[in-house]
């Protein structure tokens, strides 16, 4: 099953870093995050990623086509123009990179990518958010829903802790950042169907993926929802590749799942 990637936003809420390279670019330890993504799928048996490219795409196509080059140690004869690459080691992953517009809306991302998809099932994410996520559970609920799409669904942590105080205003528990009350999100890792194009307008250059689409998908009762329970965290903000990068750096990353 192959598995596309949103790749092509402009990044605006992380634009500290984010002025310079793609939001997918932007690391999290020594690797940009769109490598932290491809790993979860492939830790789980999936290889095959079709990449929508959009603002600075040429970096993201940069990376995988000198992957040799960011990753290993090179020996280069300037005067034969050879190279020796030692030590190397690549990911077992195959790569379609497709330019997709600079300002095109996620369903037009889609729809552009279209013809490398095949006949079967694909599964879709964004390029900015990593799990631990169990996607034969995922998958598996897509296929027992019988539904057009499956969505996957996240209950977000907090942005500030909660205290509780007893009857003296003494402080009887603090919780760090709980999980929100009872509100599930779309925390991407979608499945989606082939028959999902029927759901795109003809001209939806402009339009949302999240809008129209999953709006209609919705009338049909075609779109199903998957609740993951474990880590889930979009880096959105500058706080979030900090706190992604603290995690990763104290060998303590809960999306880790290919270390495991």
């Amino acid at each position: 099953m192959k598995i596309v990637i949103f790749a092509g936003g402009l990044g605006s809420r992380i634009s500290e870093e984010s002025y310079l390279k793609p939001k997918p670019m932007i690391e999290i330890g020594d690797k940009p995050i769109i490598w932290h993504i491809m790993k979860i799928y492939m830790a789980q048996g999936f290889n095959e990623f079709i990449i929508c490219l959009g603002y600075k795409g040429y970096i993201i196509k940069e990376y995988f086509a000198n992957y040799f080059l960011h990753n290993a140690d090179v020996t280069i004869d300037m005067k034969s123009n050879e190279m020796e690459i030692h030590n190397a080691e690549a990911e077992n992953f195959k790569v379609t990179l497709v330019e997709t517009g600079l300002h095109t809306k996620t369903a037009g991302r889609l729809r552009k990518i279209k013809q490398y998809l095949g006949d079967g099932d694909f599964m879709l994410t964004y390029g900015d958010g990593v799990a631990d996520i169990n996607l034969e559970a995922l998958i598996s609920s897509h296929k027992k829903s019988g539904k057009s799409a499956t969505l996957t669904t996240i209950q977000p942590s907090g942005k500030f802790g909660v205290i509780q105080t007893d009857r003296d205003e003494n402080v009887s528990e603090f919780i760090e950042k709980p999980q929100s009350n009872g509100t599930w999100i779309n925390g991407g890792f979608f499945v989606l169907s082939p028959n999902i194009f029927n759901y795109f307008p003809e001209n939806c250059q402009n339009i949302m993926f999240e809008h129209d689409p999953l709006a209609n998908l919705v009338k049909d009762n075609q779109l199903h929802a998957y609740k993951h329970h474990g880590f889930w965290k979009c880096m959105d903000i500058l706080r979030d590749k900090v706190e992604l990068e603290e995690m990763w750096n104290s060998g303590n990353a809960p999306w880790n799942i290919w270390e495991k």
